[in-house]
Order: C-alpha cells, then structure tokens, then sequence
C-alpha cells in the first residue's frame, strides 16, 4: 500500500524512525504515565535526576496541562522539534493522563508528530482511540512469541484485574501485542517493535519474532540490548556485546528493517538523538512542574506494597525508628525495588514525656500508607503504636534494597 504524503514527510522527520532524520530533527518524551500493566525481569521504574540515561528513568512526573506548557517552552528553546512521544516511565497506554496529553497537544500544536511507544497489553482497546488522536506512530516492545520463553522475561501481567504469571501472563500478553500491531497496521499507524536481546533467554528467537512482525506489516525493528538493572531479576545478567548484536541486526536486516541508531533514551528525552538536553528544562519555573525526583510519587501495582525505611543515605538501614532524620518511602512485590519519595522529619527540638508520643505519632501519620516499617533499633511505645495500626516492624542494618526485598516474604 502507498504511504500518504503526509504520512511520508512525518516519517522524514521523525527521528527514530528514520535514521536520517535523528540529525537534523529533535524529539521530546513527555513523562505522564508512571502507571505500568507488566513487570519484566529486567525493568525498574525507578526515578532518578540525572545520572542515568535508560528507558523507565524520569526527574518528574507531569501532569497533560504541565506537559503542554513543557512542550511550549522547549519548543521555543529547540526549534527543529518536530516529534512529541509519550514513553513513561511506565506504559502510556496503562494511564489516561496519556490520553489527555495526547489531545491538549494536538489541538494545540497540530504540526507536531505525535508517537507512543508500549508494551502493548491494552493496545487492542487503544489502537482506535490513538489513531483518533491522530497518532501515527506506534512503537510495541515485543521480547518474543513463545510463552515458555516470555514466562522466563516477564514476572507479571496486570489483565482484567488480576494478576497472571507464567506461561498463563506471557500468553497473554503476547496474544494482546499481534491483535494490537494488527490493528495499528490496519489503520494505517506505522509501526516499531523493539525488541530487548538478552543472551541465553531470548537471543536465538530474535529472528523467528522479527519475521512474524514482517508478515504483519511492522515498518521497522530495533534491536536494544538488555540493560542489567539493581533491583531487578536480570541484573545479574549480562549484555549482549555490541559484536553480537550488529550480528544479530544484520542477520534480521535480511528480512526487513533495522534501526540501528537507538540511544535508549529516558522517559523525558529532549533533544537531538545522541544529545539529550532532559536536565536542562526539568523543572522549569511557571511550568507547574510536580516536585523532582525524590518526592515524586507513583501509584501501585496489584501485588505491590510500600515500606518505610529509617535510612539516611539510602544504601543501609542505618537510623532508629524514634531518632532518624529521614525515611525512604519505597515499592516492593518481593523481587523489584522502586524508590518513590523521601519523608524528612523535623528534629529541630528536644521532645521528652508526652511530646515524645507526639512526635512518634506525627511520624507514623507522614508514613501514611506503610504497610511495613524498617529500622535499626525501636523502643516499645512506637512498636505497640505501629502494631494496633496494622503495620508490620522488621528490625534490620542491612542494604536498603534487600531489607525492603525481604520484607515482602
């Protein structure tokens, strides 16, 4: 089928999927949508300020209205801006923030290229309404079509409620991508697979899967290599070297399409490919912004639960429950970690006797929605407090991240 021109010159100037185009045109991805529907093995959501460059990784969560001022400001600052994505930090399409994004956008600025990358779960309901919205381009990751293989990369799959596992999830979730790519296609979107290579797991299927997604009309492939992550299953995992996976790429360049000049960009990327300009315009002063990193907060998902720790550097547990100047408040199912905010407590004043219970209380009330508490040391008047509320007290000077891992056992 011929493209529409004005799809054609879209593709010109979208810089992921045309190689070309990553030189001369900008992109921005906004971060409205914390909420994700699957656990992979290898992904933590965590959100960082700077000093790290991966897919997930965010210094703040925008609201749409935020988002749109955002893009106003950086369109003015960049002006070869020419694709605004949405890429999480969780899954856009897991979030209505993303839809409304989408739509403020739009209407606003309809000379943007609108694009969205998912892992493709609730594309089947979304294809229509993205399509709507009048985005084009759609990127799927996609791991693999074999469920015994998809069971070994995702820990779970958020569908209908309930949380699937296994084989069952990996079904699942694979059954949902085809539908939703067919549908895409369909439509007339143009669309990415990304495909994260893992050694030993995934690597000898990467050139079955590509061929599937060729017989359905996916425009192109980028193959990304896994990125071992603290506080994930894979991160003891190695990286395909960069060898293996050129020869993985020219081996499926055979049958169609490759990107090979993916960066692995953040969730809020700004920039030229290759010259992310994110820390410049984060948060920018009259934009509104939702506060940075350390206090920004996500919500749940099914089966996850938040814990306090009484930490001062975030590497150990290292302060009393009575006595610390700080808690880092974080998201556990029992195998990922996720850091969502830090609680400083005012120590300015000497309390004794009764005030000394009041300020044990005012501590509990900031760890509203704990379930568990973890300390190096606490007296029993904070203990008998936390225990009538409901929440769990683990007593700990380890590393912060296996504490919180464990207390989910």
């Amino acid at each position: 089928m011929e493209m529409p021109e004005d799809l054609r010159k879209r593709l010109s100037e979208h810089p992921c999927f045309c190689e070309d185009a990553h030189h001369e045109f900008a992109r921005i991805h906004l971060p409205v949508a914390p909420r994700c529907n699957i656990q992979c093995n290898y992904c933590n959501r965590k959100f960082d300020c700077c000093n790290e460059s991966r897919p997930g990784v965010t210094s703040e969560i925008l609201s749409p209205e935020q988002a749109l001022n955002k893009v106003r400001v950086v369109k003015e600052k960049i002006p070869q801006l020419s694709v605004v994505g949405i890429a999480g930090p969780g899954d856009p399409l897991a979030n209505e923030d993303t839809f409304k994004a989408l739509e403020l956008i739009g209407k606003e600025m309809p000379e943007m290229t609108l694009c969205v990358s998912t892992n493709g779960l609730a594309l089947p309901e979304c294809a229509r309404r993205l399509f709507d919205l009048n985005v084009k381009f759609v990127t799927v990751t996609m791991n693999c079509t074999d469920p015994e293989i998809g069971a070994r990369i995702y820990d779970a799959v958020i569908f209908d409620g309930r949380k699937h596992s296994g084989v069952e999830g990996a079904t699942i979730l694979r059954d949902r991508q085809l539908e939703g790519i067919r549908q895409c296609v369909d439509l007339g979107m143009l669309v990415k697979i990304n495909i994260v290579m893992i050694p030993g797991i995934n690597d000898a299927h990467i050139p079955d899967l590509v061929k599937t997604v060729r017989d359905m009309g996916v425009y192109i492939v980028n193959i990304l290599p896994l990125i071992p992550v603290e506080g994930t299953k894979f991160s003891d995992l190695r990286a395909p070297t960069p060898l293996e996976r050129r020869d993985m790429m020219d081996r499926c360049g055979l049958d169609m399409k490759m990107m090979r000049h993916c960066r692995q960009c953040r969730a809020d990327a700004i920039g030229l490919l290759g010259e992310d300009r994110s820390s410049e315009f984060a948060h920018i002063e009259g934009c509104g912004l939702r506060e940075p990193c350390i206090n920004v907060t996500v919500d749940l998902d099914l089966d996850e639960s938040k814990v306090a720790v009484a930490s001062s550097d975030g590497k150990r547990v290292n302060s009393g429950f009575g006595n610390a100047s700080e808690f880092r408040i974080y998201a556990t199912d029992g195998n990922t970690v996720r850091f969502l905010r830090t609680v400083p407590i005012d120590r300015s004043k000497t309390v004794a006797g009764e005030d000394h219970r009041k300020h044990i209380e005012s501590i509990i009330d900031q760890l509203e929605g704990c379930g568990t508490v973890i300390a190096e040391e606490i007296g029993p008047m904070p203990m008998k407090i936390l225990s009538l509320k409901g929440i769990k007290v683990v007593i700990s000077d380890g590393e912060v991240n296996e504490a919180v891992r464990q207390s989910k056992s």
